[in-house]
């Protein structure tokens, strides 16, 4: 018998790193690290669980790749409809509201 909870949360940033990798051809999670100019250690941070994938690593894998942010967030899983956005910080005394 089925877990009850399995398949309700099928986030898995590693399908969509194992994707990437497929489409562009690369041999390991280091070469994906240089395509998308970050850090090694990011990419075995968000395989592992460790770092979510943000919007402009999202952006970057869009850049990379050519899959729409769409498709890149169906690989991982990832079926919200809508995103939380924080405003931005006011930079000086004279832009905040009172």
């Amino acid at each position: 018998m089925a877990n009850a909870s399995e398949g309700v949360n099928d986030y898995d940033p590693k399908r969509l790193l194992d994707a990437l990798i497929e489409k562009l051809e690369l041999k390991n999670d280091a070469a994906l690290s240089r395509v998308l100019e970050v850090e090694a250690p990011m990419i075995s941070k968000i395989r592992h669980g460790k770092l979510p994938i943000g919007g402009i690593m999202l952006l970057r894998m869009h850049d990379a790749s050519g899959l729409s942010i769409k498709d890149l967030r169906d690989l991982m899983g990832d079926r919200r409809r809508k995103f939380r956005l924080l405003p931005a910080p006011a930079s000086k005394k004279s832009d905040v509201i009172r």
